[in-house]
């Protein structure tokens, strides 16, 4: 349901009886004074349409609601009830109105006056949102919600004395904060005005004397002023109290950036990478602007590369550095780097999905089997959850031919089926073990099976044909054969599989002039490999039975040459005509 739709149900509910009585403080409007038998009237239907809504069921509640402005034509609850009903219809701008009436008639409701500003908003109407929130922020002097919609208008603008004005405010509610202190900051920043910037720093430090994160900000304003000395005293003497403090070290390493002393720099950045003590993930954004400047400043990457070389030697036992470093690998198309980076990925956190994809991405597009059944067998250990790996497993096991244990791995990931699942995905597994079914023998495990598929996904192609290929094989239920056989046709007209299994059916039928088009449109698009011993024996029957047999011989010793050994064949070809199996 639509976020807004949620909030103005709720909001409605909370004050509907208020709301009833609204027709009593219209501004504009000769107020409309209704009998007590009305008024339990207007409720009941009211109640009634909220109760419909919840249910989603918006076309009572809209005649519910008309209903209810009959009684009472300037009732704000009911005007305010209709806007979800005209968000459901797409219908925004009759939504706005709907509110705008439910304003003028209940001017004192503060939530449909902030709701109205937000409908503004989703509109893009900025102006008339930053009206209707100054008006809200003004007439409801208790309430935050219409700042920090002014706080983001205003921000948007660049209008930032409005901003400060705002952020005052608010601390008159909140008393002073770290999160405002620190936005009046970066705002004073922005304008400019450097020196309201550091008493707002200041002040922080003052206010919150234990948190160090504060004095280094002081730290780097100084640096921004280019008073490098007071910058560098400040990072020491917090260093002397806390060495291993990682955000004071970084900026003291920015510090000799700044003024180009390279080797300390590198010693700052060596204490920080390669210190244990210091959080992963400060290393990890350590050396994402390690990469960033890099980037930008179009530096040659050839540091990124030796310092993620140091820190791969050292042996992490975080996966988050390795990680970024096979994502700036692959960034630069380095992919067989990559991959050993990714292995010790895995290596540290058998869990880490990400990685495991990764790799088996670039295993399957190598096709490289073993591969992909070492990391998919960890991987529905580990990820029990994640169907892909069973999917890919299933499909390694199949080419290895090891058809009971892709049968055994299908039926498990079905286990894990929820209604989240992958439709499709769900369907190939059904597929995978109707496959199995018929390679055994098992035909009518086979026909369960692949029904299961397409109960899943219907337009499964390869479902589709070949279930409609093995009922042609037992020549059964050849019209429900020839119906999935079409479809696979039509959904691709060029793919020589289908058109063949298409052609075969219908010669089973008895349609052999319809047959020959199709088998002539095989040997059109067919691959070379796509031409089996199979394919071409069909096509050697076809045209047999379409009185081309110079053709049908040709074809029939070509499915020899592929290595067919059918005893039938051998006849077909010495005695130049088909023969019925």
């Amino acid at each position: 349901m639509n976020r807004w739709i949620v909030w103005i149900v709720s909001l409605v509910v909370l004050c509907v009886l208020q709301s009833c009585g609204s027709s009593r403080s219209l501004r504009h409007r000769e107020p409309v004074v209704l009998s007590p038998e009305e008024q339990n009237r207007y409720d009941y239907y009211l109640l009634e349409a909220v109760r419909h809504q919840q249910m989603e069921r918006y076309d009572v509640a809209f005649e519910l609601l008309h209903h209810c402005l009959s009684i009472n034509p300037y009732a704000a609850s009911a005007h305010a009830q209709l806007v979800p009903c005209y968000i459901f219809l797409k219908d925004r701008q009759q939504a706005i109105r709907q509110m705008e009436l439910a304003v003028a008639a209940a001017p004192d409701n503060y939530w449909y006056a902030q709701g109205l500003g937000g409908l503004y908003m989703e509109e893009k109407e900025v102006d008339k949102a930053r009206k209707q929130y100054e008006s809200v922020a003004d007439r409801f002097t208790d309430r935050l919600d219409p700042l920090y919609a002014l706080l983001e208008i205003y921000n948007r603008d660049e209008a930032y004395d409005k901003v400060i004005a705002t952020l005052n405010r608010m601390e008159g509610f909140l008393g002073k904060t770290e999160q405002i202190s620190t936005e009046k900051y970066r705002i004073y920043l922005q304008m400019k005005d450097y020196a309201a910037a550091q008493r707002e720093i200041e002040t922080l430090v003052q206010e919150y004397p234990a948190e160090t994160r504060y004095r280094v900000m002081l730290g780097d304003f100084y640096i921004q002023q280019k008073r490098m000395d007071e910058g560098y005293k400040l990072y020491r003497a917090i260093l002397d109290e806390e060495p291993d403090n990682a955000l004071a070290r970084y900026a003291l390493a920015n510090y000799y950036e700044e003024i180009d002393d390279k080797a300390n720099y590198d010693q700052q950045i060596d204490s920080l990478l390669f210190n244990r003590k210091v959080d992963p993930q400060i290393k990890l954004g350590v050396m994402r602007s390690i990469i960033v400047e890099s980037e930008q400043e179009g530096r040659d990457s050839t540091r990124v590369y030796t310092l993620f070389d140091r820190i791969m030697a050292d042996d992490p036992d975080e996966a988050s550095l390795p990680m970024l470093y096979a994502q700036f690998l692959l960034s630069k198309q380095r992919v067989d780097q990559a991959l050993p980076v990714l292995r010790k990925v895995i290596d540290i956190d058998p869990k880490h999905t990400v990685s495991r994809l990764m790799l088996l991405s670039e295993a399957a597009k190598r096709e490289e089997y073993a591969e992909i059944i070492t990391l998919c067998e960890a991987g529905v250990e580990n990820n029990p959850e994640m169907l892909e790996f069973y999917f890919y497993l299933a499909i390694a096991y199949n080419h290895d031919e090891r058809y009971d244990e892709a049968r055994a791995i299908c039926e498990r990931a079905l286990e894990h089926v929820n209604a989240e699942s992958s439709k499709q995905m769900v369907s190939d597994f059904y597929a995978i073990i109707g496959d199995v079914a018929h390679q055994k023998g098992e035909n009518n495990d086979a026909y369960a099976a692949y029904e299961r598929a397409l109960e899943y996904y219907p337009d499964n192609v390869g479902v589709l044909n070949n279930y409609a290929y093995y009922l042609s094989l037992e020549r059964r239920d050849l019209d429900k054969a020839e119906e999935m056989s079409y479809r696979t046709v039509k959904a691709e007209p060029n793919n020589a599989t289908y058109l063949d299994t298409y052609a075969w059916i219908l010669f089973e039928k008895g349609n052999y002039a319809q047959a020959r088009i199709y088998i002539d449109e095989v040997l059109k698009w067919a691959k070379p490999d796509e031409l089996s011993a199979d394919v071409l024996e069909h096509c050697g029957d076809i045209h047999a039975l379409t009185e081309d047999i110079e053709g049908a011989v040709g074809y029939w010793k070509q499915a020899m040459e592929k290595g067919s050994e059918s005893k039938l064949l051998k006849r077909k070809i010495s005695e130049r005509r088909w023969i019925k199996p």
